[in-house]
């Protein structure tokens, strides 16, 4: 890919970062590929070179590129990318476009920690919990049916699964909550795209509800885990 296909920015170092990592994480360039040299990057968005080393840096750091003298910048594998890093978070926050790669590793990890994080809210949930529970289950529900109001589903989506985490009373889990919201959000957004009814998605989320609310991890972990199914049958990784 060419840097030409991207859009001018308005901006220094952070934004030039932010634009060049969204690139990334959109499948731009693939793990393996040359990266833009300094100059045609300075060139292109016409900034200078040390905007240009700075925003490097930063891409760097979060493990998107390796820099080394004397053979150039190239992509890193995706599984030496530091997704849960805060600035991969800002840069992921709004993304609906991620590389079916991403996609798929950002799946299989919710798909092993989400229902232990609702076994464990299910323990551990209090009356405020329940109560965000509830009000975001309500939100989905109001939100199902009008065709205008799928972008409000989906933060309704993201508030129950955000709510879930913070349920667990676990401080690493709920830090990852919050780390992980844009990665969520990316995924209900790209499994909305495939399905024309909520319906089923409604009936397991509620089920995941009235399992915490009964106390029962088993069957709040369970539940989850059917919630996941049907993300993987939206989002086209199982038939």
């Amino acid at each position: 890919m060419t840097l030409e296909t991207l859009p001018r920015h308005k901006g220094g170092a952070d934004e030039l970062a932010r634009l060049l990592a969204r690139a990334l994480l959109a499948g731009h360039w693939q793990p393996g590929d040359a990266f833009p040299k300094e100059l045609d990057i300075g060139k292109h968005f016409d900034v200078s070179r040390n905007q240009v080393r700075n925003a490097l840096t930063s891409l760097t750091s979060t493990g998107l590129l390796d820099r080394t003298a004397g053979r150039g910048t190239y992509v890193r594998k995706m599984s030496d990318w530091h997704l849960l890093d805060p600035l991969m978070s800002q840069w992921m926050t709004g993304l609906t476009n991620l590389d079916p790669q991403l996609i798929r590793a950002i799946y299989a990890f919710r798909f092993s920690a989400e229902p232990v994080v609702a076994g464990l809210a299910a323990q551990a949930a209090d009356e405020d919990d329940i109560a965000r529970l509830e009000a975001a289950f309500g939100g989905m529900q109001k939100t199902a049916k009008p065709p205008t109001a799928r972008g409000q589903h989906a933060e309704y989506d993201v508030m129950f699964h955000d709510a879930t985490y913070q349920a667990s009373h676990n401080l690493v889990w709920r830090q990852m909550g919050h780390l992980l919201r844009p990665s969520i959000m990316a995924l209900i957004h790209g499994s909305q795209h495939r399905t024309d009814t909520f319906d089923d998605s409604l009936t397991r989320h509620r089920l995941v509800l009235d399992a915490i609310v009964r106390r029962d991890s088993e069957a709040a972990a369970y539940a989850a885990r059917e919630v996941l199914r049907r993300t993987a049958v939206d989002l086209g990784i199982v038939g």
